[in-house]
This record gives structure tokens, sequence and C-alpha cells, in this order.
């Protein structure tokens, strides 16, 4: 049977030029961390591998015969490093990766502890780097001093530090469960169920909790960009990456000379009344974050001031000869197409480049209807704390609501904006704050009414839409009353969540007069016709049929 061979440990450790020293018989009486390390009860070195600095050969020697001594099982090897400046980084972090990477490592037989108490911060910084890297395939292992004075002679005590993290179970739920809270808060508390709304919230809060470069939020309106961009704020002064204040405006608020003064202030004189100094908005920001809104709005004098703002931190304010400096995080929301908007010459192509390095689209809540329960409960507490008054929905009512605002009827044109309306509305007239079914019929009929009064629902053209899945060869041999019958076809579909919904909005009022009716196989062969399925109209993320 063969010998199971016994795996060593080995310690790689700078010499202490001050703190390994000593001479005479009295050294003994003195804590001298390489050689206390080899002395250690519980701890045993196989081989020790000493790296000295140049001219200290004499010391060198010593430490390996006092090593000898107290611990004969230590093999000790001793290399020197041609480094001359120690606390040069560059120098000390070069020559101790040129070792490591020449050392003949096999951690399959050998355990390695990197000794981090001796050499300067720099050497030990060198040290954690190569190992944090893998570079050294090790721990950590730091000493101490004995504690009372009558215990200075001993070799101390010694502690091993693995940096893998996964290991610390502790560190690692605490870690997951910052991630979480984090996440949580972003969302306002709401359990959000949409996957893609979920995946975009995970990388807001990666980017924002590490990046100080510009976010640019797009979406329509109502679709949470502003609250979003507040919660992003709150996030980073939780996690202390900003110590100053949140500015916001929305750019199309400003209008002519008076938006220059808003954002880059203006000095006393500057213009008719301009009685005193202003300090404006990119300077109130210094050290936090300004959220511009709607920053298409903006004209093409605050744009290129802006840039300067950006790349310099630095810009001048109105009538001033002296430039003014701000040092801010910025957070751009937009319902444009900002690059279409490039292409018509009414915003800046730098200015995009530099605020489009994380660019993320909200969508409209027609694109979310899974998330519409959720909120629906985050809207009642919302009324709750408005109204002063605790506000209830029950279950009939509730399913009710929900029937409707998830089905493809619902516009929410006005995304979040008109279900919190919607919510407040029902709650402000609900007798003694309990919203029943007939109080929920009073508010869909006045959202149809609204939704009518509005006109078509701002979607991409019925005629790209057909473009868009046939193809334009397909799409132009087409008769126009084909075409255009499509195109409305393909229309519900893109709002509707499965076949089945989109059936029943096609054919609401023939299925009314019929016993029974499969509108889903219907609308299944209507679009047969055009060699088209489900899959080929649907939005992603659609089903089948309920």
């Amino acid at each position: 049977m063969a010998k199971t061979r016994t795996r060593e440990t080995v310690v790689l450790g700078m010499l202490g030029t001050t703190l390994d020293a000593g001479r005479g018989p009295r050294r003994w009486e003195k804590w001298r961390p390489t050689v206390g390390l080899c002395q250690q009860e519980d701890l045993l070195v196989h081989r020790m591998e000493l790296l000295a600095l140049p001219g200290h050969a004499e010391l060198v020697q010593a430490v390996v015969e006092d090593i000898a001594q107290v611990s004969p099982e230590t093999r000790v090897r001793t290399t020197e490093l041609n480094i001359r400046n120690p606390w040069d980084l560059e120098e000390t972090y070069g020559a101790l990766l040129d070792y490591a990477k020449a050392y003949p490592f096999h951690p399959e037989h050998e355990d390695y502890l990197v000794h981090i108490t001796t050499g300067t911060h720099i050497v030990q910084i060198s040290m954690f780097l190569l190992v944090e890297s893998r570079h050294i395939p090790g721990r950590l292992v730091q000493t101490s001093p004995p504690q009372g004075v009558r215990d200075q002679g001993r070799p101390g005590i010694h502690a091993i530090i693995d940096l893998d993290l996964s290991k610390y179970d502790t560190l690692a739920r605490r870690f997951e469960q910052e991630q979480r809270e984090g996440l949580s808060f972003l969302k306002a508390g709401i359990d959000t169920l949409n996957p893609a709304f979920n995946r975009l919230i995970e990388r807001i809060e990666q980017v924002a909790t590490s990046s100080r470069a510009p976010l640019l939020l797009t979406g329509p309106t109502g679709a949470g960009k502003s609250q979003l961009a507040k919660r992003i704020y709150q996030l980073k002064k939780t996690r202390r990456h900003v110590s100053g204040p949140f500015v916001d405006i929305n750019c199309a608020t400003l209008r002519g000379d008076g938006a220059m003064s808003a954002l880059f202030g203006h000095v006393k004189g500057a213009f008719t009344g301009a009685v005193g100094d202003r300090p404006g908005l990119l300077r109130q920001a210094n050290g936090g974050v300004l959220f511009l809104d709607e920053i298409g709005e903006l004209g093409a004098d605050e744009q290129a001031m802006l840039l300067r703002a950006l790349e310099d931190k630095r810009f001048l304010p109105v009538g001033s000869d002296k430039e003014a400096e701000s040092d801010f995080q910025l957070i751009a929301g937009t319902n444009r197409d900002l690059q279409a908007e490039v292409e018509r010459g009414r915003f800046r192509e730098d200015l995009l480049a530099r605020i489009n390095l994380w660019t993320f689209r909200l969508p409209p809540l027609c694109e979310r209807t899974e998330d519409i329960p959720p909120n629906l409960l985050y809207e009642l507490d919302q009324a709750s704390r408005a109204l002063e008054t605790r506000v209830t929905m029950n279950k009939e009512a509730q399913e009710h609501f929900l029937r409707f605002a998830t089905s493809p009827e619902a516009r929410w044109s006005g995304n979040f904006r008109d279900l919190n309306a919607a919510v407040l509305r029902m709650a402000t007239l609900a007798p003694g704050g309990r919203i029943t079914r007939e109080g929920v019929d009073e508010e869909i009929e006045r959202l149809r009414a609204a939704w009518a009064k509005s006109g078509p629902s701002r979607q991409t053209p019925a005629v790209d839409l057909v473009v868009e899945v046939l193809g334009d060869e397909r799409a132009e041999a087409l008769d126009r009353f084909d075409r255009a019958q499509l195109a409305e076809v393909l229309a519900v579909c893109r709002q509707a969540r499965t076949l089945s919904d989109a059936g029943r909005a096609l054919f609401a009022q023939s299925r009314a007069q019929k016993k029974s009716i499969n509108d889903a196989d219907r609308l299944r062969k209507y679009l047969t016709r055009f060699g088209l399925s489900w899959a080929d109209v649907a939005v992603r993320g659609a089903t089948a049929v309920e």
C-alpha cells in the first residue's frame, strides 16, 4: 500500500530589518516576528522562504541561525531581492511579482502562507495583492506580539487569513443581503415580477454603486425616471459614494436667457434684474448628483456648456470672467430618441457620446402588466399616507380592477402616473376608505373616456409593424385594405400578453353574439393567411394561450 505524502507548510516572508533585528543574549527577550512564527506550538513550518533586501546579510544569517535553534524541523532558504527603495510601489511590486512567477509552487503537495507582519507597508500591500490575485496560491498569516510586559520573550500569536471570501459564509450572506436591500430600495420595496425589469434594476444597482460616470434613463413619460433617479442618489449616499445633495430640474421648464442662469449661475449685474450672484444648479450639486430630466429640451448653448462641465468640471457663470468648479455625477432623463435628435441637428453628438456610457430604458407600464398587482398594493399604501387613513380594496373589487388593468384595453398612456391617479381617485371617493366594485367601475369608465379623448396611443406606426413583421417586399405586395387590417391586428397583438387576450380584444363584439367561440383559434387562422404565427407577432415574453 502506497504511503500518503504529508503536506508541508511553507512560509514566504520578508525579513524585518527593524522588528527581526537583535544582538546578544538579550535578543531573546524581544519579540521578533519571523523567529516567533517558527515557535508557534500549533503551526509547524517545514520551510521558510526568507526574502531580504540588499545589505542585510549579517541579519539574515543571525535570523537563520535562531530559527534553527528554536525549530530544527524548519528549513530556511534565503533570497535577496533587487529592491533599492522598498517604499516604491512599482519597484517593490514588480520585484515580488517576478519572484512569484519564477517560484516553483506545488499546491498539490504544499500549503503556502505569506507572512505580512514584516517589511514596509508597500511590501505588505504587494504581498496581499499577489495572494489576492492568486499569483501566490496561498493564505496570509499575521503575527502579533505577546500582550503582557512579562511575556515579551514569548513568540506571540498568529492568525491565518484566507482571502477566498466564498468560504466566509457570514460575509457572503451580508454581501448578498446588502445587494438584495439595494435592489429592493431601487424598486421602492415593490416585489416586481417582470424578468426584464428586474434584470434592469440589478444592472443599475451594479453601476450606481461602482461608477460615477453619467447615467442616461430613457423611457416614456410616467415610467418612473424621476423616482428612480432619486433612489439611485439615496442608495449612493447610503453607501457613502456621494456626500453632496440631490439637485434636479426638468429641462423643459428652462427657457431663454434664464436657462443658462439656472444651470450655471450668474454674477451680479450680468443682465437686467441680476441684483445678486446666483450659484446655479451645477454648483449646488457639487459632491452630489444632478438630475436633468428631459435633457433633450436643452438649447444648443446649454448643451455646449454642460459638455465642458462634464469633461473638465469647470464652467463659466453668466457675466463672469472667472470659471466656477463643480464635481457632480449626472443622471439624465429623456423620453426622446436622442440619436434621432442628433441626426436632426437638435442635440450635440459629442454630448450624447459623453452621457451614453450607461443607458437604461425604463419600459412603459403596458410592457410590465405582471407588475401591476404589486404596484397596485404600493399605490394603495401611498394613498393611505396621502389621505391619512387606511385605504383598502375588497377582493372582488381588486380582481375586477386587475382584469381591466392587465387587459389589452388598458392603454396606461400616462404609465405609473395614470395608475397613481386612478388609485388616488378611487381612494378619495371610497366611503370609509373601502374601495368597492362600484368605485372600480366608475374609475374604469373614467380611464376609458380619458384615453379615448387623447386619441390613438403613441406606438410604432402600424405601417412600420407590417414592414417589421413581413419585410419590405411582402408588405408592398399586400392590397391596401389587407395591409390596413393586418396593421390593426398586429398593433393589438403587440399590446396583448397572450394569443387569447389578443383574440378577445379583436373579436369582442362578435363573440358576444355567439354561445361559444375560440378567439385564439380564430386569430391563429387569420395570421396563418399571411404565413405568420403568434411567436412572429407577439412581444418578447408573451405566451401562446392562457
